[in-house]
């Protein structure tokens, strides 16, 4: 066998892997290792196995993702998150389906603190869901719009899946943060239209509410959301004017949140460390898998893989609009199957010479990219985000009626897909701005 032959024999054994419920990250190690042994020796598949986790982790601009999940962490524990729902069903009373467009607006709201869509799905679901089941909403829009904006927090920055593109990618963060805001908004903006046009004509889905809070009640429900603002300005705000790095943003995300948890009377020392311990776990798990990743790509650029493929491509006279596409029922097969950071770290060592052969621009790419990981996360049989909800409400709703209530979200996000593939404007307007 030749060498281009091993690495495709090792993407075939990394999926027959996966299929086995191996975790991602030791068959991205296990495979990249044998691998090199095949293709060299034994000394080179050591000596790769001891630089790159080392060098990998090195890297300081990984530096930013523990600081962005404190960040969240902290948030949720001290409570700043607590009352973005009740804020935005003050606010948004009157709509058709108000309570679920409030839910919406809330975990867009609460992306913007997190950068974790499992977290947003699990905290949201444990306020907003059992409140619109027992004033009548039906389980499935009711569970769906909250599972399905959850994972907001992955397109709104701050985004860990971001950090990871960018860096994997060798992209601009920053940009990538900036890039992300429009889709994010446009994303929350669609679903909010689904819900309320289904309320419309059906409205037995979301029974009115007969609430109709004054101008007293608004005012206490801006009071509420302030420091969600506050944390965006602070952070993103930074980024974009170039004050910050996206680790030194994490970092004053986190000074901030603490800051504003110390003024609300809700900082506790007990919660710090309950998110510091937190975000160390999390960190680690999302390193196992980066490693793995890293060791992987190795493997694929010593074996000429994505090479062979980008000229494949290249000779096949195939456009780049058509290589989105094709990418794009790649990401929503695999996200079928497997989570969201695996499914971005797995196959970016293979498709980055296809978009460098196709001039396709990262930035934008790395919008999609996440927008379709997204979908992952709700799309059965293995959708993240629905499982986690599932977990935290117990037997309030069953996992078909989850699915069921997806069904109309994900629909409406392959919409919102293919205006960003459409316009590319929308994501790469704001990046265009930064200097």
């Amino acid at each position: 066998m030749d060498r281009v032959e091993v690495g495709l024999a090792g993407i075939a054994v990394l999926l027959l892997l996966l299929a086995l419920r191996v975790p991602i990250g030791v068959g991205l190690a296990v495979v990249a290792f044998f691998g090199v042994v095949i293709v060299f020796n034994e000394n080179v598949a050591f000596g790769l196995l001891s630089n790159v986790p080392y060098e990998f982790i090195g890297d300081w601009s990984l530096s930013a993702v523990p600081m962005f999940m404190f960040m969240g962490f902290l948030a949720t524990e001290m409570k700043l998150t607590s009352a973005l729902f009740a804020a935005m069903r003050v606010l948004l009373a009157g709509l058709p389906g108000s309570l679920a467009v409030s839910s919406v607006s809330a975990c867009a709201l609460f992306a913007a603190a997190s950068g974790s869509s499992v977290a947003t799905s699990a905290s949201m679901s444990r306020i907003a869901v059992p409140e619109m089941l027992k004033l009548g909403y039906n389980p499935g829009l009711a569970s769906g719009a909250v599972a399905s904006a959850g994972t907001l927090g992955s397109l709104i920055p701050p985004s860990i899946l971001m950090v990871l593109f960018g860096i994997f990618a060798e992209v601009s963060i920053g940009k990538l943060f900036a890039a992300g805001i429009l889709p994010g908004l446009l994303s929350a903006v669609m679903f909010c239209i689904m819900i309320i046009i289904r309320a419309k004509l059906t409205p037995s889905l979301a029974p009115d509410m007969s609430e109709r809070p004054g101008w007293h009640d608004r005012l206490w429900a801006i009071r509420q959301i302030w420091p969600l603002p506050v944390l965006v300005v602070g952070v993103l705000g930074g980024i974009y004017a170039g004050i910050f790095t996206p680790t030194e943003a994490g970092a004053v995300g986190c000074g901030l949140t603490a800051l504003i948890a110390l003024l609300q009377g809700r900082f506790s020392l007990a919660a710090a460390w309950t998110a510091a311990k937190q975000a160390v776990e999390g960190t680690a798990s999302i390193f196992i898998i980066a490693v793995g990743a890293g060791l992987f790509a190795r493997f694929m650029a010593l074996t000429g893989v994505p090479e062979y493929l980008a000229d494949i491509f290249v000779s096949t006279g195939g456009s780049p609009l058509l290589l989105i596409l094709q990418l794009s029922l790649l990401f929503l097969l695999l996200g079928c199957f497997i989570d969201s950071i695996g499914i971005m770290l797995l196959t970016l060592p293979i498709i980055l010479p296809l978009l460098h052969e196709a001039n396709v621009d990262l930035i934008w790419f790395g919008v999609l990219v996440i927008k379709l990981l997204e979908i992952g996360l709700v799309t059965p049989p293995v959708g993240l985000n629905v499982f986690v909800m599932k977990s935290s409400l117990g037997n309030l709703v069953t996992l078909p009626q989850i699915f069921k209530g997806v069904l109309w979200f994900i629909v409406v996000d392959i919409v919102t897909l293919g205006i960003l593939i459409a316009f590319p404007s929308i994501s790469l307007w704001l990046p265009s701005l930064m200097q």
